[in-house]
């Protein structure tokens, strides 16, 4: 899984970035909003990513921080909601008043994003809505980057498994003193059964 790249701008449009590495790769990248408005071209950068694969596409979405891609990465665990949506949702405003916004469950604010209704608004709310508590997005937000949990979350994903059965997965085990290898290897046998 490609979670990070590193080079020049070579191309700002409409909701997409692109990037050229050294290796004189390009890559296409979406981007929300504040992406956009924060990648220049001309700029060198690191962009923070997460690669969506489908049966017929490779995508790759870029955040402008960590706290950006973990409520991306929450939106994708609600029903109905995948990656193109999840960056529109990104695209309303800064992270605060988004998961502010669930937090107040704040249905005509979700609902300005085209292709959410009612209904997956709601969703969204009921699945999120704990995990802000009153709006506050500091906790949940900056997840478990860098540990031995995200590790192997992360390591689930590229063999296959969805990001939702990753986090059960890794969530189930004693995680006290183990390293993302062990954590990886437990996980998949008890995936395995």
């Amino acid at each position: 899984m490609i979670s990070r790249l590193q080079g020049k701008v070579v191309g700002n449009r409409l909701g997409e970035v692109e990037l050229m590495t050294a290796s004189g790769v390009g890559y296409l990248i979406h981007a929300s909003f504040s992406g956009l408005k924060k990648w220049t071209v001309g700029a060198e950068l690191e962009i923070l990513t997460y690669m969506s694969v489908r049966e017929n596409a490779i995508d790759l979405f870029g955040f402008t921080s960590d706290q950006e891609r973990n409520l991306f990465l929450q939106l994708l665990d609600v029903s109905g909601v995948g990656p193109k949506t999840a960056l529109h949702i990104l695209s309303l405003g800064s992270v605060d008043e988004i998961a502010g916004a669930i937090g107040r469950a704040d249905l005509t604010y979700l609902t300005k994003v085209s292709g959410i209704g009612k209904k997956t608004a709601e969703r969204i709310i009921v699945e999120l809505k704990n995990k802000l508590g009153n709006g506050g997005s500091e906790d949940w937000l900056k997840g478990e980057e860098n540990t031995p949990s995200a590790d192997a979350i992360a390591g689930l994903v590229a063999l296959g498994y969805s990001e939702q059965e990753a986090r059960q997965a890794v969530h189930k085990l004693d995680r006290t003193n183990l390293s993302s290898e062990q954590l990886l290897k437990t996980a998949l046998k008890g995936m395995a059964k």
